[in-house]
């Protein structure tokens, strides 16, 4: 079901991961980012739309991670955009004849079998240094983010202040690192990027989890940098979203936490040491 968090923008959330798919109005159709994760609820999506009479008139992948870059025939045909380095990502994976096989061995069990790939990853980089994306609606800005998965990127729905801050900014999910040569500096360079546009939102979407207000935009922004400082100085998070205080039914959370935290050990204090 479609939820209104501002004027032109509405969001659409799955049940099982809280992915947030943002519908944002145009003239004469709406952007589509991030479209969903299970074939049931992005045909639910597609059913409002039709009864409101909103074709799909572009779409947009905040990054390559297989929940955010899935499509419905339903939606139809309008172009899907995402950032160069996103849909190089995107083609090198679909070159691999097996890609479909190797893809659904990660997905939850959950919904494996209710996951459409038919149209995965199909995604229109746009130029480098695209600054907006190209349709006729709202003015969407795009900031790229050297954080969390190649060429990921929020977006900024200038008119209507809404920051759809991709898989950054989650009251579910703490920061997850890219496998990048220096990832904790990659993900701090990230996040004070959206701190630069903070005066400019009313409204954050993160990719999983609860919208949230301007005062929660700035705490989860000092959140995810302490979390990610801790990292970095392999001391123990002191984070709501993992331990006893997790949110019920994300508990799995901790267990990716243990896993970058091994990780950032083993490299020995090679990632940088900004803030």
């Amino acid at each position: 079901m479609l939820q209104q968090v501002a004027e032109g923008v509405l969001v659409h959330q799955s049940e099982l991961l809280q992915n947030n798919t943002v519908v944002v109005q145009g003239k004469d159709g709406v952007l589509l980012v991030d479209p969903g994760i299970t074939d049931d609820e992005m045909l639910c999506l597609a059913n409002d739309l039709h009864k409101y009479g909103r074709p799909v008139a572009a779409g947009f992948s905040t990054h390559p991670d297989w929940d955010h870059a899935l499509w419905h025939t339903e939606f139809g045909e309008a172009p899907r955009y995402g950032t160069a380095r996103c849909a190089k990502f995107l083609e090198h994976l679909l070159s691999d004849p097996d890609w479909k096989a190797h893809l659904a061995e990660g997905l939850p069990p959950e919904i494996a079998e209710e996951t459409p790939l038919d149209l995965f990853g199909r995604i229109t980089g746009l130029p480098a240094g695209t600054a907006r994306i190209p349709w006729d609606g709202p003015e969407a800005r795009i900031i790229e983010l050297p954080a969390h998965a190649p060429g990921h990127a929020a977006v900024l729905i200038e008119q209507s202040r809404v920051l759809i801050a991709g898989d950054m900014l989650s009251d579910v999910l703490i920061p997850m690192l890219d496998d990048s040569a220096d990832p904790i500096e990659d993900y701090l360079v990230g996040l004070r990027r959206l701190e630069d546009v903070t005066d400019d939102v009313d409204i954050v979407i993160p990719g999983h989890g609860s919208v949230g207000t301007a005062d929660q935009l700035h705490a989860r922004i000092d959140l995810d940098r302490a979390y990610v400082h801790a990292l970095r100085d392999g001391i123990p998070p002191s984070d709501p979203r993992i331990g006893p205080s997790a949110k019920p039914g994300w508990e799995w959370v901790s267990d990716i936490h243990e896993g970058q935290a091994q990780s950032v050990a083993r490299r020995g204090g090679r990632e940088g040491t900004g803030g």
